[in-house]
């Protein structure tokens, strides 16, 4: 039988707080009858009262604010996973995205990329910068490697950049439904105030940017083909899927799959005569 809710959240806090050692916080280990840490000592370090972090380890203590859920997660040192667990638990949703700068994936992330050689495939930020991409990316889209990091956003991409456009067959319509899913996932991840400096740009650049982010019909059908045009190879159809990369709310996988046998087979002849559509930076 589960707990109910409060008592769940009081038993992950007491959980937590027995893991960790006092002296790596500075903490005296003398006179304590139990591992971990003292339910005083996880309050000073989240910086709210003794009174109500026992109450919430004995679970009568409400429900705690996001801000005093994330100082808990702090302060007991939990790692993304589990603080989306004590989220859970707190407040019945995961946190808000936290948005992270100059982000490096992980060795592991990109030989995930790179074993997909026919399948175009990045992951992006959840403000749409490209920080990691494959060799089929690179030789049916374009080579993020040779562009300035600034540039390394879809939507920049999407909506300033001439060349990148017109390989886009039907851009209007992938224009529409990456506004919608952009908008869709600026507000679910909260982080209207940190896209407002790219909105603005957009915004000023391209007036059918303006047109589409303000169109409240605006709507993000994920089940599209995207086409691309390339005149070595003739059109290239693909469909799309994102993956959440996992321990990372604020990074998602895309790929593409060619739809045909005809389609990897264009991929593959751009691929093994490392036909890149490299920019000039």
């Amino acid at each position: 039988m589960s707990l109910p809710q409060e008592q769940a959240l009081g038993e992950y806090l007491k959980h937590r707080r027995t893991k960790l050692d006092p002296v790596t916080f500075g903490f005296s280990i003398k006179r304590r009858r139990t591992s971990g840490l003292r339910r005083e000592e996880v309050a000073q370090r989240a910086h709210i009262s003794v009174t109500w972090y026992t109450w919430l380890e004995q679970g009568r203590g409400g429900k705690a604010s996001a801000d005093v859920l994330d100082r808990i997660a702090r302060a007991l040192m939990l790692t993304d996973i589990e603080r989306e667990h004590l989220f859970m638990l707190g407040l019945g949703r995961p946190p808000e995205v936290q948005c992270r700068s100059n982000d490096v994936i992980t060795p592991r992330l990109q030989r995930l990329l790179d074993m997909l050689p026919y399948s175009p495939a990045i992951i992006r930020t959840v403000t749409w910068d490209v920080i990691a991409w494959n060799q089929a990316s690179a030789s049916l889209f374009i080579d993020y490697g040779k562009l300035p990091v600034e540039r390394r956003n879809l939507l920049r991409l999407l909506f300033c950049d001439a060349r990148f456009r017109s390989d886009i067959d039907g851009w209007e319509s992938v224009a529409r439904h990456m506004v919608g899913f952009f908008r869709i996932e600026a507000a679910r991840a909260g982080i209207a105030e940190e896209v407002k400096p790219l909105i603005a740009e957009l915004s000023a650049a391209s007036p059918e940017f303006t047109t589409l982010w303000h169109d409240p019909e605006l709507q993000a059908n994920r089940d599209v083909l995207r086409k691309v045009s390339r005149p070595d190879v003739g059109d290239v159809t693909l469909e799309y899927s994102g993956f959440a990369v996992a321990g990372r709310p604020d990074l998602q996988m895309i790929v593409y799959n060619p739809v045909t046998s005809i389609d990897l087979e264009g991929i593959r002849r751009l691929v093994e005569s490392a036909t890149v559509t490299g920019y000039p930076q």
